[in-house]
């Protein structure tokens, strides 16, 4: 069978490695790889640290591109390689822009698609922006879609899409993290060169893990974040580390406002094996990811999600995850809970993660090959 995966950002690759790793072990799939460069260095360090190479990469990003040139030249580019190459199926991932124009070059040409992490709803189209439309879209066009949850089965169900398509595998995040956390521990060269680059939190301090990226919170929200983390910073005893997103729109701001409190560490965005050593290393996190939301639960790690609305609420539900969204004064209540309140805290992190065991993977490959 031959299977074109096609994904193009940092949060795609790492939860495609795990399938394409599964494709590479079983000899009746041929595997081809299209990345699109949604992301460039981020998915390059991706790339590289599972070994992926692509067998088309349409590096599509220009300066200040909006939504609708870059999904029109996806769009363009990506019909032209199931063109040449024939795939009896094509694979996708989630909710980007490139899953959408994956799936409808697919879709033109009457290739089958597979929607893997199919089935996340927040339940308002525009939150996220565009992702919650992208994997409406999507699913409605897959006819093999992979739901890492039941609960994500069920939004499936009630929006009328057959349950002979659905298939329930876990999330390959935790696929990925494992795979990454145990290479950590074994690969002493690489935990060294990860630690050097990384040392925080320092003595007697709590290390607050942010990251902050998300469209909706462009603005007003991204600067009442930044005055909150200020706020926390005050604290003697936490140190604020922030691998910063290199779109404009987060990184002018973020530097302006915290580039003066000396226990923010304001970094360049890090590897992957890098972000995993820091989720490790971190007493909390502060996030408005999806990926994260699902990662840290496995790892025991409270998260604080600066949203409104979550496509994930099975984390919430079990109580490891709490969203807060952009209030600055929310933040800084929910921020010091956690870092004054022990039985909160354990609250948290004391949680079995709804997410999957790790063999997400190996399930998507054999409904493939067995239903495919």
């Amino acid at each position: 069978m031959r299977i074109l995966s096609i994904f193009g950002t940092r949060p795609e690759a790492i939860k495609m490695a795990p399938v394409l790793k599964a494709f590479a072990a079983n000899n009746k799939v041929e595997s081809l790889v299209c990345v699109t460069g949604q992301h460039r260095c981020m998915l390059d360090q991706v790339l590289d640290f599972f070994n992926i190479k692509p067998h088309y990469d349409l590096n599509i990003m220009k300066e200040n591109q909006g939504l609708a040139d870059l999904t029109s030249a996806m769009l363009l580019g990506i019909t032209e390689i199931i063109t040449r190459e024939r795939p009896d199926r094509v694979l996708v991932h989630g909710d980007t822009t490139t899953a959408l124009a994956a799936t409808l070059a697919a879709f033109y040409k009457q290739v089958p698609v597979g929607h893997v992490e199919a089935g996340l709803r927040t339940g308002n189209i525009y939150l996220p922006f565009p992702e919650e439309a992208n994997r409406i879209l999507a699913d409605n066009i897959a006819d093999m879609l992979f739901a890492p949850t039941k609960l994500a089965k069920q939004n499936l169900l009630s929006e009328g899409i057959a349950e002979s398509n659905i298939f329930v595998t876990g999330n390959t995040v935790i696929d990925a993290l494992f795979y990454t956390s145990t290479k950590l521990e074994q690969d002493k060269s690489l935990q060294s060169k990860v630690a050097r680059n990384f040392p925080f939190p320092t003595k007697n301090k709590k290390l607050i893990l942010v990251t902050g990226h998300r469209r909706e919170s462009f603005g007003e929200g991204l600067k009442q974040i930044c005055e909150a983390l200020g706020n926390i910073s005050n604290r003697g005893d936490v140190d604020v580390v922030y691998p910063v997103h290199l779109n404009p729109n987060v990184k002018e701001p973020v530097t302006e406002i915290l580039s003066e409190f000396p226990n923010i560490h304001l970094l360049q965005p890090l590897d992957y094996p890098s972000f995993v050593y820091a989720m490790k290393q971190a007493y909390i996190i502060v996030s408005d990811s999806g990926g994260i939301q699902e990662e840290a639960p496995s790892l025991g790690k409270p998260v604080l999600v600066m949203r409104t609305s979550t496509e994930r609420p099975e984390v919430v539900t079990a109580g490891a995850v709490k969203l807060v969204g952009t209030s600055t004064s929310t933040i800084i209540k929910e921020i010091h809970k956690l870092l004054d309140d022990t039985r909160t805290y354990n609250g948290m992190t004391k949680t079995k993660n709804p997410f999957g065991d790790g063999f997400a993977a190996n399930r998507i490959v054999k409904e493939i090959l067995s239903n495919g």
